[in-house]
C-alpha cells in the first residue's frame, strides 16, 4: 500500500508535472471568470518552472543530499562485499531490444564492475525488481546479471535480489537473502543523493558495517546562478532532489528510518 500511495502521490506532486497543473489550472480560473485567481497562479507556477528549469535551484536541492556520504576512494582492505542498489537498468527498453539498456545512475553499474575487479573475494549483491507500478517487465536485478556478464563477471559472484520496489524492500530483502554477520564489512553503492535515504534505511533493517560509497554526483558547485542547458535537465534534477527530500521525510515518519536526515 505504502509503495503505490508513494508512486501515486509523487506523480500529482512531482515538480515538473504541479507546475504544468498549475499552469493548467490558472487558464481554467481565468476562463472561468476568475481572472485574478488565475493570474496569480500562473505567474507563480511559471516562475518556479523558470526557476526549476533553468536556475541553480535543483543544484541547491541536490548539494546536501549529495555532500551528507563524502565521496570516498575504494578501501584498502577488502570488504565482505559489495551491495549496489538498483536504478540504473531500463528493464522495459532491455527486454524490448534484447541487449542492456543503461539510464542515469549507470554509474551504480560502473561502480560495481570496478569494485569486482578490485576485490575478488568479495561477495557481489544487486538488489533491485520491478521499477513500474504496473508490474510486468523482468526484474532490473535479473537483467543486472546480463549486463554484468558483459563486464567479465560471471554469475556466480552475484547474489540477486529480485523482489524489491523500493529502497526499504531493498534493505529489508537483501538483509534476509545474505544474513550478515558481526563483524563484517559492506560497501553501500548508490547515487550520492539517494545515499542518506539508503543508509538510513538498511541501519534501520539491521545492517552494520556498512561504509557508503556514493557515485552518480550530480550538483554543480556552488549555487550558480544559470543552472543547466537544458529545461528537461534542470527540471528532471528538480525533481530527482525533491523527490529525494520528501522520500527522507516519509520514511522517516513510516518509521523506516532512525533519522529525518541520516548522516555518517
Amino acid at each position: 500500500m505504502f509503495y503505490a500511495l508513494s508512486k501515486i502521490l509523487f506523480f500529482l506532486i512531482r515538480p515538473s508535472n504541479a507546475l504544468l497543473f498549475g499552469l493548467a489550472l490558472g487558464w481554467i480560473l481565468r476562463w472561468f471568470g476568475r481572472r485574478r485567481s488565475g493570474a496569480t497562479i500562473l505567474a507563480v507556477s511559471f516562475t518556479l518552472l523558470l526557476a526549476a528549469a533553468f536556475t541553480g535551484l535543483s543544484s541547491a536541492l541536490l548539494a546536501p543530499l549529495e555532500t551528507r556520504f563524502p565521496a570516498i576512494a575504494p578501501p584498502a582492505e577488502p570488504p565482505t562485499g559489495v551491495i549496489v542498489l538498483g536504478g540504473a537498468i531500463d528493464t522495459v527498453a532491455t527486454v524490448r531490444w534484447n541487449a542492456p539498456q543503461l539510464i542515469d545512475g549507470a554509474e551504480r553499474v560502473v561502480a560495481m564492475a570496478d569494485l569486482a575487479r578490485r576485490y575478488p573475494d568479495a561477495r557481489l549483491v544487486f538488489t533491485g525488481g520491478h521499477m513500474n507500478l504496473l508490474e510486468g517487465e523482468e526484474p532490473e536485478a535479473a537483467l543486472a546479471a546480463r549486463v554484468f556478464e558483459t563486464f567479465g563477471i560471471p554469475p556466480e559472484r552475484l547474489t540477486l535480489e529480485t523482489a524489491s520496489r523500493n529502497t526499504r524492500e531493498n534493505a529489508v530483502n537483501t538483509y534476509e537473502i545474505v544474513k550478515p554477520q558481526a563483524g563484517e564489512t559492506w560497501l553501500l553503492v548508490t547515487s550520492a543523493f539517494h545515499m542518506p535515504r539508503a543508509m538510513g534505511v538498511f541501519r534501520a533493517a539491521g545492517w552494520t558495517g556498512l561504509t557508503a560509497y556514493p557515485v552518480d554526483f550530480r550538483s554543480l558547485e556552488g549555487v550558480p546562478v544559470i543552472g543547466r542547458q537544458f529545461a528537461s535537465e534542470g527540471l528532471f534534477l528538480t525533481d530527482i532532489a525533491v523527490k529525494e527530500w520528501l522520500g527522507l521525510i516519509a520514511y522517516r515518519f513510516a518509521g523506516y528510518t532512525g533519522a529525518i536526515f541520516p548522516g555518517p
